[in-house]
Parts: structure tokens; sequence; C-alpha cells
């Protein structure tokens, strides 16, 4: 999610904070760097090792909001519900270092934009059970970018406080691609056949399940963040398209941020 150093960001944005209301910094800015394995793409059988810089912001407005949850636009908050703007970004795959696609034009990364909302099943002093229902169109990142439909990632995601000294999130939800969105990761143009490769065109829908485990430590003065993502693309709509080497994707990753300015001003939140 994210090229280069927002991969990161993003990948790590699923660590779990407090649930404790608290007086935060209204924003603290800071930098790292993390270490990431990522599939290539979602059914690949192969991984890229990335060592990236991560930039450390977090901005806590009432409307403008970088966090735990991602950069976004809180368009209406309640106890219970609120909802949200936020983005996402798949990074590119050079096509000559991917044996599945080889001889096939690179894939783009592509940049997602929409609506989510957020809606507090349970929680008590120190923990947090939310369903999350984002909605996002679909545009790639390049020269000429092109619309490539819709994803919808629906998820519960529990944050629990201070376990052990960390903070643990737990994610779960099924993934709903447009037939568009399906076939940018998984068409195989007539073109492009091969033996062992045939013409392929993916149909919308189901495109599988996401499971995301994180924990999250703040220092006094430095941040740290671990996350293991599995992905299983059994049953998905697209799951017999020869660019599937692999139904079950395994990512993690860490990051270490150090704070290096806060804010003066301090602003009262709700984790």
């Amino acid at each position: 999610m994210k090229l280069k150093s927002p991969l990161a960001a993003l990948a790590l944005a699923t660590c779990a904070m407090p649930c404790l209301a608290a007086e935060r910094p209204l924003w603290e800015l800071g930098v790292g760097i993390g270490g990431l394995r990522l599939p290539h793409y979602r059914g690949s059988d192969q991984s890229h090792n990335l060592l990236v810089p991560v930039p450390y912001l977090v901005y806590r407005g009432e409307i403008f909001k970088s966090d735990k949850d991602g950069t976004r636009a809180v368009l209406l908050n309640t106890d219970k519900l609120d909802f949200d703007v936020s983005v996402a970004i798949s990074a590119p795959v050079r096509s000559s270092d991917d044996n599945a696609r080889r001889g096939m034009a690179n894939l783009a990364s592509t940049f997602e934009l929409g609506p989510n909302m957020n809606w507090t099943v349970a929680r008590d002093r120190d923990w947090k059970l939310d369903l999350r229902v984002p909605v996002r169109a679909v545009a790639t990142l390049q020269a000429n970018p092109q619309m490539v439909g819709w994803t919808s990632t629906p998820n519960l995601n529990l944050d629990v406080a201070n376990v052990g000294g960390w903070n643990l999130g737990l994610l779960a939800g099924p993934v709903f691609n447009s037939r568009r969105m399906n076939g940018h990761f998984y068409d195989v143009a007539p073109s492009e056949a091969i033996a062992g490769r045939p013409a392929y065109s993916a149909a919308g829908g189901y495109a599988g399940t996401q499971f995301v485990t994180a924990l999250s430590r703040r220092y006094e003065s430095a941040w740290a963040g671990f996350f293991l993502k599995l992905d299983t693309l059994r049953g998905a709509q697209f799951a017999d398209s020869p660019l599937v080497r692999r139904r079950d994707n395994v990512a993690f990753g860490f990051a270490m941020s150090w704070v290096l300015k806060t804010s003066d001003r301090m602003v009262t939140i709700a984790d």
C-alpha cells in the first residue's frame, strides 16, 4: 500500500493506540525507518523486501486528522458513528521482476479515495471494537491515469490498550472489488497469453479475506510498531487466474520513528 515510504506508513496504520481519553499535542512530527516484506500483489508467489524511511506525522484536528486510522477528513463524528474520507495506494510491479507477469505490461500503482464509515460496536476502559466500511474509487498512478473501478474492505477492528505495555490491534474482513479492479491485477490479454498463462478475464465481486495483527508502543520521544498480515484468496472470483500463484499470502514489517517536534497546544481525544 503506498509506494516506498508511504507503503510503510499504511501497512503500520493498523497498529492500535490506547482507547482512553487523554490530553495530547495537536500535532507531532518525526522520522524513522521501517522494514517490509510484501507480496508483489495479492496472489503473487514473489515478494518485495524493502527498507524504507518512515515519516511520523500525527495531526489531531477536529476535521482533518492523521493518526492510527490514516490521513482523512472527518465528515461526521458522534459517540458511536463517524464518517471520514481516506486514501490508500498500492505499490507498482515491474513485470520483468515477476515470473508470473514476465512479458506483460508493468503493473501500475493505484490510488484509492472514498468515504469510510466507522461504527463503534462495543467499548470498555481499555478496548474498542469497531465495524469499518470503506468504499473507494481506484485510479492508476501513471502519466495517463485511468479509472480502474472500486474496492470495499468492510472489517471488524479491535484495539486493546496496554497488553504487556504494548497496544494491540486485530483486524479481519472480506475484500470486494469491481470487475475492472480485479482485471487490473489478474486479467491476461490474448496478446499476453503464452504456454502456461492462458488469456483470462477476471470477474468482479468477492476478492478474498484479510487478517491483520499489529503491535505498537509509544515511548517518551519514539514510536515502534510491528504488523503481520494474512491474505487469503480462497473462493475469490479470480482465484483461477494464471497470475494467482499462491492463494495465501503473508506480509510483515516493523517501523521505528523518533518524535522530533510536538505542538505546544494540547487537545483532548478519545482513541
